[in-house]
């Protein structure tokens, strides 16, 4: 039984982002279990994944909204909100938790004046926590715009994010 492919949705607006996003769609053949690869798309296109683009993504391969969702929220690779223009990713696996991180974590918090999964009010810093980081040799751990530090205090990675606040 052969199966036709949908015909694609109007696109939500004329960004040229959602050419990409549509493409890759098409190169899937509209097909539901595209979803990942789809969602992984936008979010590369926009850096985020929004309200609208999920149920773009959801009418567009035919799955429920509720499954888009649920992927979307699931895996820690996606986000729901903009990132900042510099990002701290706090490892919260065994090791570094255990020599630190929650103080690591509280102390950027209170600098910031924002929580973890947050962005200061003028984009310039997203503070993110992750299972575990894979460097559990050098804890307690973070990433700083993808730069691994490892047996930080809570002062150098409060000194660190201060830094991008006043660029």
């Amino acid at each position: 039984m052969l199966k036709t492919k949908s015909k694609s949705l109007p696109l939500p607006s004329d960004d040229r982002r959602w050419q990409l996003v549509n493409a890759t769609m098409r190169r899937h053949g509209y097909e539901a279990d595209a979803l990942i690869e789809v969602l992984h798309s936008v979010q590369s296109a926009f850096g985020y994944l929004d309200r609208d683009a999920i149920q773009f993504v959801a009418r567009s391969l035919r799955v429920p909204l509720s499954r888009a969702y649920g992927v979307a929220t699931f895996y820690e690779h996606f986000t729901m909100k903009p990132k900042g223009a510099h990002t701290c990713v706090v490892c919260m696996g065994t090791a570094c938790y255990i020599k630190g991180t929650p103080a690591i974590l509280n102390g950027i918090e209170t600098s910031l004046s924002i929580h973890e999964g947050e962005t200061t009010a003028d984009s310039k810093v997203s503070l993110l926590s992750a299972r575990c980081l894979g460097a559990c040799g050098m804890a307690p751990a973070a990433v700083f715009d993808g730069e691994m530090v490892g047996k930080l205090s809570t002062e150098d990675a409060v000194a660190r994010v201060e830094r991008w606040t006043t660029e």
